[in-house]
């Protein structure tokens, strides 16, 4: 599928507000709405669009500790158990195979400093992990979707 300025434009202002209405989408880009539903539909049928979701305030939630955790390994951690491991701590949002300091780097999202140390205690548990190495958030300046370029 080839994406076009269009694509790019519907892309943009789904990232913005995925839950929009269709002619709102097509007023914010130059279509009519149902020229807009049927773009949609063939980015989602492309996989360009993988999910439609909503962005939820983690720390409204409760959830005020951020930390990212370096995952120092011996033996190569691209595999399904990993994937399957680390997916089971539900603490663990994003897990990602990395080259440099690391193995696997995961950004992980808990309540309190206690329930972080019972996730490290975990990540230590999933097979290959020799150490990690932890970074906690103070502040966040922003977060955002990547540009569609």
């Amino acid at each position: 599928m080839t994406i076009d300025d269009t694509d790019r434009k519907l892309l943009a202002a789904l990232q913005e507000d995925a839950g929009q209405s269709y002619a709102a989408l097509g007023q914010a880009v130059g279509l009519a709405a149902g020229s807009a539903h049927e773009r949609v539909r063939k980015l989602k049928a492309a996989g360009v669009i993988k999910r439609t979701t909503i962005e939820v305030d983690q720390a409204a939630l409760g959830h005020g500790v951020l930390a990212f955790v370096l995952l120092d390994a011996d033996a190569w951690m691209g595999d399904a158990p990993t994937l399957h491991a680390l997916e089971a701590i539900p603490a663990v949002e994003e897990a990602h195979i990395i080259a440099g300091p690391a193995s696997v780097l995961v950004k992980v999202r808990t309540v309190t400093t206690e329930d972080l140390q019972a996730t490290l205690r975990a990540l230590h548990e999933v097979a290959g992990v020799t150490s990690t190495q932890t970074i906690v958030v103070l502040e966040s300046y922003f977060e955002r979707s990547p540009a569609v370029m």
